[in-house]
C-alpha cells in the first residue's frame, strides 16, 4: 500500500472503553402500556451519554402478543416470557446484574416501589443506580433512592 492509498479510507473508532457499561431491565407489564411514552428505541437514546447498553432484557408475561415480543427483539432487547408475575424474574435478573462484574450501572424501568430493595442492595455492592418510570405511580422512594432517574413523560401531557 502506498501513501496515496492510506488517503482514501478513514478507520472509524467506536470504542467506548471510557464509557460505563449499563445493564437495563424492563418491567414490560408495568411499562410497556400506550399510555406512557415507553418507546425502547427512544429509552436506549436516552442512555447512550450514560453509557454502553451491555445488557438490555424486557421481562414480559405469558400474555404477551407476538407483535411485542417481536418489536422488542427488534429494538435490539432480549425478551424473557415469565410465567405468571414478572416481578420475581426481574429481581433475579438484577441481583446477576448486581453481582455482575462487567456492570457499572444497574438501571431498572419500571413504576414499581417493590423493587426498592434491589436498587438499595447495588448501591451496596458498589453499582450505580438508574431507574426510569412514567406516571401516575411512579414511586418517589423508587426515584429518591436511585442516584438518577428519568420520568418520561407522555406524548399528551
Amino acid at each position: 500500500m502506498n501513501m496515496d492509498d492510506e488517503a482514501n479510507f478513514v478507520i472509524i473508532d467506536n470504542s467506548q472503553e471510557d464509557k460505563k457499561n449499563l445493564g437495563l431491565l424492563v418491567d414490560g407489564p408495568n411499562m410497556l402500556r400506550k399510555e406512557f411514552c415507553s418507546d425502547l428505541d427512544f429509552v436506549k437514546n436516552l442512555l447512550v451519554d450514560r453509557g454502553n447498553l451491555r445488557v438490555g432484557k424486557v421481562l414480559l408475561n405469558q400474555y404477551a402478543s407476538d407483535k411485542l415480543i417481536e418489536a422488542v427483539v427488534n429494538q435490539g432487547f432480549s425478551p424473557m416470557i415469565v410465567a405468571g408475575d414478572v416481578d420475581v424474574q426481574l429481581a433475579v435478573e438484577a441481583f446477576e446484574l448486581i453481582h455482575n462484574p462487567h456492570i457499572d450501572v444497574v438501571a431498572l424501568m419500571t413504576r414499581n416501589a417493590d423493587f426498592l430493595p434491589l436498587i438499595n442492595i447495588a448501591k451496596e455492592n458498589g453499582k450505580e443506580t438508574l431507574v426510569i418510570g412514567a406516571e401516575p405511580g411512579f414511586s418517589i422512594a423508587l426515584q429518591n433512592s436511585a442516584d438518577d432517574s428519568i420520568k418520561l413523560i407522555s406524548e399528551g401531557v
